[in-house]
């Protein structure tokens, strides 16, 4: 589940191993190139970590950042 807070959405994944990441992470690329919004994230090993917020709103959540967090969890 998404969590919101200091106008941020976070989420962070577990995958089974650094590749199964590494390739979550591709997917998550090319969706969020489309969308032409780009999360600030981090991986350690197994570990995919988001932060999302608008810096075009002034770094607020938007609906921007709701509609590439429903992206996200469907490649998931």
């Amino acid at each position: 589940m998404w969590k919101e807070e200091n106008n941020t959405l976070t989420k962070t994944f577990e995958f089974d191993d650094f590749v199964s990441a590494f390739g979550f992470m591709s997917k998550v690329a090319i969706v969020a190139e489309k969308m032409n919004h780009h999360p600030n994230w981090s991986n350690v090993y197994n570990k995919v970590s988001f932060e999302l917020n608008t810096h075009d709103a002034g770094g607020k959540v938007t609906d921007k950042d709701h509609k590439l967090a429903e992206a996200i969890d469907k490649l998931a």
